[in-house]
């Protein structure tokens, strides 16, 4: 018989990594759900050569090593990428998630580099900037551990990959001071998809992870799992 208690897969945004769920998985950990956090890997060839279904298969391959039921939470790309797997997860969380098709046509146009040069340009000054609802040392804490990614992941996230809606329920939670993915956009798609959806009034992209309520949004997901 399965265990009555989720298990959960986090997938970080391009960037990032497994340490962006510091706060998340002791908050779930504390509701009885232990979260795995994944920090995708660049294709042995090196992140030029990385592609989008490079960082699907990771997702595929560790979610698949969790027991069930499993939980899928993930984050502006790790977003996408969660709901492209999500045929394989009992739960599906996304948090600022890039839109698929065809949600994605709000975004704001962007070109990317073969590799994006997130670690060797980071500034804290500019890190502060996009986390500004996070306190002085996290935000350092970030800018410390920023990386390069594929620019080839982003221009295919971008240009609009279709996903099916699961079968699972669906939470987002959609930040009202997101300045890279319009919380219009991700309402739209949750009202699409017959999902729930929470809205964090005050949050920046990335202010479910790092900013200061992110101990109360990671909670009430935390709920919503158990509520499952």
């Amino acid at each position: 018989m399965p265990d009555d208690k989720f298990s959960a897969l986090c997938i970080h945004g391009a960037g990032g990594g497994g340490w962006e769920w510091n706060v998340w998985r002791e908050r779930l950990l504390a509701a009885g759900v232990e979260a795995h956090a994944l920090d995708l890997l660049p294709s042995p060839r090196g992140l030029a050569f990385t592609v989008f279904d490079d960082y699907v298969r990771q997702v595929r391959e560790q979610l698949r090593v969790l027991s069930r039921p499993r939980a899928l939470i993930g984050a502006s790309l790790g977003g996408l990428l969660a709901a492209l797997c999500a045929d394989e997860a009992d739960a599906l969380v996304l948090i600022n998630p890039l839109p698929p098709s065809p949600w994605h046509e709000g975004l704001s146009e962007r070109s990317w580099p073969d590799v994006i040069a997130w670690r060797r340009e980071a500034r804290l000054a500019s890190t502060r900037r996009a986390m500004i609802d996070a306190d002085d040392a996290t935000a350092l804490y970030a800018f410390r551990r920023w990386r390069d990614d594929s620019g080839a992941v982003l221009r295919t996230a971008h240009a609009g990959v279709p996903v099916e809606k699961p079968g699972c329920p669906v939470l987002f939670i959609a930040s009202e001071g997101d300045e890279d993915v319009p919380p219009a956009l991700t309402a739209a798609w949750a009202r699409g998809w017959h999902a729930d959806l929470i809205h964090d009034p005050a949050g920046s992209h990335v202010g479910p992870l790092f900013g200061r309520q992110a101990v109360e949004v990671s909670s009430r997901v935390a709920r919503w799992l158990s509520a499952r």
